[in-house]
């Protein structure tokens, strides 16, 4: 396809693709998928190789958020039956973190619900950063708190934070109607300020909300704009107690079509397969590292995913191999001024998710027993509530977190 081959091309001069390009991705047949799948497979092989870097989440404090957007579990109002807890002690989420690391996580991704923190409670949050590098140098650690006040990711850079996450989550223009207490705006500022601090922003999207491919497409090139180190891709998990709970909108080459647009508009960015892998890729997952290269190890923050051994083999079957924590992440034209440096025209959230991964769909475990055989009248774009499994280990449990 002239398509491809151009969009290859752009790819790997990083050059921007046309939005009718980038619509035009989305609008590919079954019949054309595998060799969509290829050509953005090239882009990717060229800046990451054959790479796969881990991220390990830690939900700090679960539930009771006073925002009230519509995907996310924890959202104000949410009838769904997930954990709630306050804050973990530092000393809790270091050994949380420390059973990611040992399944081979480079990065930790430390979430807390609600509208924002307080200087008190980013106070707690470095602390727990400090104790985190204490136990483990080599680690990036990334913070997700969600909307920041001035001097905030200051305070978080200087007690040792490599990393912020606030996805923009979709459209400029639907976004009220996912949100209403607070506004797109509020969260671009937020990854300008992460940013300007010097952390290295993460910030992505939320597919499967009911969005149209010119919405996919918006946010995309938002992102772009914005130009974050990494952009974690979701697909929403339609918790049951959320507004969204009836929206199953997505099939599994509709996730591949969208991560491989994302790919071709963000060449040279860690791309993440973020919430909701398990519960719409599916079997389809060792397609989608073709795309992305950087996935979550272990269970996500409300929710239940992959078990992290049949992560690590998947990868390894796969013909691809885990980033170590001496390998550097992006190419080198990204990195050549540090943690923060965003030279030349890269790619380019909050509660909805943690270091990129949206609560209506999790970040990492094990899938439950009626997911690992589903019923075998079960179609691909049929709705799949089986495979949503609420997280009850790990993080403000008694019980040891799957990695």
């Amino acid at each position: 396809m002239d398509l491809l081959n151009t969009l290859v091309d752009k790819g790997l001069r990083r050059e921007t693709p046309t939005r009718a390009e980038a619509l035009a991705v989305l609008a590919t047949t079954d019949d054309e998928l595998l060799d969509v799948v290829a050509a953005a497979g090239k882009v990717r092989r060229h800046w990451f190789g054959r790479r796969v870097k881990l991220n390990y989440l830690v939900n700090l404090k679960s539930g009771l958020c006073p925002e009230d957007c519509s995907y996310c579990s924890q959202r104000l109002g949410s009838k769904a039956d997930i954990l709630k807890y306050t804050w973990l002690k530092p000393d809790e989420a270091s050994r949380a973190a420390a059973a990611g690391l040992a399944g081979g996580a480079k990065r930790v991704c430390l979430v807390a619900s609600g509208r924002g923190p307080t200087d008190r409670d980013v106070d707690r949050v470095s602390d727990t950063i400090k104790a985190i590098k204490e136990r483990h140098e080599d680690v990036e650690v990334c913070a997700c708190l969600g909307l920041l006040s001035d001097g905030q990711a200051e305070r978080l850079r200087e007690a040792g934070a490599d990393a912020y996450n606030h996805n923009l989550n979709t459209s400029e223009s639907t976004y009220g109607e996912i949100t209403t207490t607070h506004t797109y705006a509020d969260r671009v500022d937020t990854v300008r300020k992460a940013h300007a601090a010097g952390l290295s922003a993460c910030s992505g999207l939320i597919a499967g909300m009911g969005e149209t491919d010119e919405d996919l497409v918006d946010v995309v090139f938002s992102l772009r704009e914005l130009d974050p180190d990494s952009v974690p891709v979701n697909f929403l998990i339609p918790f049951e107690g959320t507004p969204l709970a009836k929206e199953w909108n997505l099939t599994p080459q509709r996730c591949l079509r969208i991560l491989a647009m994302v790919r071709f508009v963000c060449p040279d960015v860690e791309v993440r397969i973020a919430g909701g892998r398990e519960v719409h890729l599916r079997t389809m997952q060792p397609l989608a590292l073709h795309l992305a290269n950087s996935i979550f190890l272990g269970d996500y923050l409300t929710s239940e995913g992959q078990a992290g051994k049949a992560d690590l083999e998947m990868i390894a079957d796969a013909g691809f191999e885990v980033e170590g924590a001496g390998e550097v992440t992006l190419p080198e034209h990204r990195t050549g001024g540090g943690c923060g440096s965003h030279e030349g025209s890269g790619c380019g959230s909050h509660e909805g998710g943690g270091c990129g991964a949206h609560e209506g769909g999790g970040v990492c475990g094990t899938v439950p027993a009626s997911a690992s055989a589903p019923a075998a009248s079960a179609s691909a774009d049929e709705p799949r509530p089986d495979l949503v499994a609420v997280r009850r280990r790990g993080a403000g449990t008694d019980l040891a977190p799957n990695a």
